[in-house]
């Protein structure tokens, strides 16, 4: 992967994790317009990369980070399903991220589902806007559901977090604040998948990958993280204002332009 490469997809990353777009359908896209095919490193390097967008979320929502234990504790509890359902049905979830047809459809059905959302789910309880643990809870099942590849994590959280009467924004925020160890453990899972030795023992590990491919990952984190931080401030103020509805037509194009590709053969992988 060249150093060019590496920023398109890392500008693609940036701009669609925090998004209720499906940064996997903009992976598969960005990846069959560059012609990269997905060798172990390249899907490796698009998990990688959520790294740099998890320090915009730490960056911009600092003060959040530091407010008490209880909040990590909310995190936990809300991180927890997701990290159980993982490694109950990994192999599942593993051949369902080769089927680019599953995220072209469900980019289309979530879209629907954005178009919808606003009028199921927004009706707030500006008395009830402090995160329990109940919620923690809830919104943590939701984000199961994106396990499934083309669904989006924000999606299923922010969908989540409005079933439980949070606003848009606070579903939104609390949405990015989960992300945290949620991405944070797939980045480490697939970084040690990546440098363990196979057949080796648990601790055998070969580093060279990484450090032949170690500009293009700093390159891919820096500009990664730049993007989310944009991406993040835009969307806040955007849902904030006009709703799901332009991201639940968004998503239908996309999904219906994968699917497009498809049916004329172009080759698509998941990224």
């Amino acid at each position: 992967m060249s150093i060019i490469e590496a920023i398109i997809i890392a500008i693609v990353e940036g701009l669609t994790e925090f998004l209720p777009v499906s940064s996997t359908g903009h992976m598969i896209i960005t990846q069959g317009i560059l012609g990269i095919k997905s060798d172990d490193f390249v899907k490796a390097f698009t998990i990688i990369i959520q790294f740099g967008a998890i320090l915009s979320v730490l960056v911009l929502y600092w003060k959040r980070f530091f407010q008490s234990v209880n909040f990590y504790i909310k995190l936990l509890i809300g991180f927890l399903p997701a990290a159980v359902f993982g490694l109950l049905f990994s192999d599942y979830i593993d051949s369902m991220l080769e089927n680019v047809y599953v995220v072209a459809v469900m980019l289309v059905l979530g879209g629907i589902v954005m178009l919808f959302v606003d009028k199921w789910f927004n009706n707030p309880d500006e008395s009830k806007q402090e995160i329990t643990y109940k919620n923690a809870f809830t919104i943590g099942l939701f984000q199961c559901i994106a396990m499934i590849p083309g669904v989006s994590r924000s999606m299923a959280t922010i969908v989540g977090g409005m079933s439980q009467k949070l606003t848009r924004k606070n579903a939104a925020e609390f949405s990015f604040f989960l992300a945290v160890p949620t991405m944070a453990a797939a980045t480490g899972y697939k970084v040690y998948k990546l440098i363990k030795v196979p057949d080796g023992g648990l601790f055998d590990f070969d580093f060279s990958i990484l450090i032949d491919n170690m500009a293009v990952l700093i390159v891919g984190n820096v500009v990664a993280f730049i993007v989310a931080m944009l991406a993040i401030k835009f969307f806040i103020n955007f849902i904030s204002k006009y709703g799901f509805k332009l991201f639940g037509w968004y998503r239908i194009v996309v999904g219906l332009l994968i699917l497009i590709l498809l049916g004329f053969g172009v080759q698509l992988e998941v990224a």
